[in-house]
């Protein structure tokens, strides 16, 4: 499952045993990307408070979706395969509940442009996905002037940079330690509810 050890949920004792049934999905499933934390559960823990700040916070304005489908392409630009096929199965999921077509949109983010049938605001954003992924250290004031002209408010710029920056870190911890899709059924999502809901401070 990982080039570490790992502890899994059936072997895990006090305040792992704890983390790792707060952070299983419905179904019981307790990722591998987590679950490559279990020697450190207070990591686990931030890796989950983040993960859920910025893609399945009430607060967020960005469509769900629409933050799932960046999260898609900078772990393809990542080469995580791991991360880009879980999330890709939960983009399809959120996809078909909003009756959008889902293989359109996927077709559209193998292209070095995604064009249509992402709209012209929706492409402005993933452009900015790819230079901070692909060129971070070229990030210009001129890059966020963009994504306002093509009406993006300050909060939203944010929530794209974030989760840019979260599959930055989560593709890292996968692709660095390993980590590999044995044994998981893909796209199960963790419990929903916001990070106030104080699962975090297990």
């Amino acid at each position: 499952m990982a080039f570490i050890d790992v502890i899994a949920p059936a072997k895990a004792s006090g305040r792992l045993e704890k983390v790792y049934r707060q952070v299983a999905s419905p179904e019981g499933q307790v990722d591998n990307v987590l679950q490559v934390h279990s020697l450190r559960p207070h990591t686990l823990i931030g890796h989950m408070a983040i993960y859920k700040a910025v893609l399945h916070h009430t607060a967020n304005r960005l469509p769900e979706w629409y933050l799932e489908a960046v999260g898609v392409l900078v772990s393809q630009l990542n080469q995580c395969v791991y991360c880009a096929n879980h999330h890709a199965a939960g983009l399809k999921r959120l996809m078909e509940a909003g009756s959008l077509a889902f293989d359109s949109y996927f077709e559209a983010l193998q292209l070095d442009v995604p064009g249509e049938p992402f709209t012209e605001r929706e492409q402005s954003g993933l452009a900015y996905a790819r230079k901070l992924t692909q060129m971070p250290g070229q990030i210009e004031a001129a890059d966020i002037n963009v994504l306002r002209e093509a009406g993006f408010a300050d909060g939203e710029i944010l929530e794209l940079n974030q989760v840019v920056a979260y599959f930055a870190y989560a593709n890292r911890t996968v692709s660095g330690l390993g980590v590999n899709m044995e044994g998981e059924v893909l796209g199960q999502s963790p419990p929903t509810g916001d990070d106030e809901s104080g699962w975090s401070h297990a």
